[in-house]
């Protein structure tokens, strides 16, 4: 009877905390309502001011480029776009992924790579990836290559570094356990090293996504016949304005989802029982 009242309490404990947790999201959720309509506002003065010296910018107004986004967006025209943009995004992570997390197990692993690679790293870390583009043409040619090889060599950085630093703030004591119970290198890698760096992983990969998506609309201009950079690049063309506007809208939208969901995936893990 006790343990039944006992998780009574629990349960109840529970609904009390989640509804007193009500006011502060409802808070929450009011100020970022705030801040997107002093943004929306700051946008709409912006154009009031800019179509005076220039009438053409009357298409950058926010009422154009909200109806061009629902005409895009019912009309599928810019579907095809969206996909190959994720496409690019999610293959380039993914190789990030392969070549960032054994580069930084490897790292963080050894004093000497780590001392050895520490100033190479940082030198290759703050070189712009645009300025590679000449030559991630003239090697790769026109296509998706280069877009690849441009994004994967921008988002293994945040991954290199998080890993090898999440290995060096491994507790020792957790490897001599393992190795105390005679655990194959291969056992403690999958069950003590990557669990215990996973945090400081996810953490990276917010981090290269971020670049990523930043990155990945001039990426898209380089000859290239879908994704949002070459729709934009389709709308100035076009003298689409209120398009544009709608697709940089798009861009900020998506970006923003998918800031969240990474987010979401670190928080979730956070939360998880040691």
């Amino acid at each position: 009877m006790s343990n039944i009242n006992t998780a009574s309490a629990t349960n109840n404990s529970s609904v009390t905390s989640r509804f007193d947790q009500l006011p502060q999201i409802g808070i929450n959720i009011a100020l970022k309502t705030l801040g997107l309509l002093l943004l929306l506002l700051l946008w709409s003065i912006g154009v009031y001011f800019l179509k005076q010296s220039l009438p053409m910018a009357a298409m950058l107004a926010p009422q154009d480029a909200f109806s061009s986004l629902y005409q895009l967006l019912s009309q599928g025209s810019v579907s095809g776009d969206i996909i190959a943009s994720l496409r690019r995004v999610a293959i380039s992570l993914l190789l990030a992924l392969a070549i960032g997390i054994p580069i930084g197990l490897a790292v963080g692993s050894s004093k000497f790579l780590d001392t050895t690679t520490s100033g190479a790293f940082q030198f290759l870390r703050m070189i712009s990836p645009l300025s590679w583009m000449p030559v991630a043409v003239m090697v790769f040619g026109i296509g998706d290559a280069p877009i690849y090889f441009l994004l994967t060599m921008t988002a293994v950085w945040p991954i290199i570094l998080n890993t090898s630093a999440g290995v060096r703030a491994l507790d020792p004591r957790w490897l001599s356990l393992a190795k105390s119970m005679s655990a194959t290198p291969l056992e403690v890698l999958f069950k003590v090293i990557l669990p215990g760096i996973m945090g400081n992983i996810l953490t990276g990969v917010r981090l290269a996504i971020g670049i990523i998506w930043v990155l990945l609309v001039p990426c898209e201009m380089l000859g290239v016949t879908s994704g949002l950079g070459y729709f934009i690049l389709d709308t100035r063309d076009r003298l689409a304005y209120s398009e544009l506007m709608a697709v940089i809208v798009l861009i900020g939208v998506l970006g923003y989802f998918i800031d969240s969901l990474a987010r979401k995936i670190q928080q979730y893990w956070s939360a998880q029982p040691d």
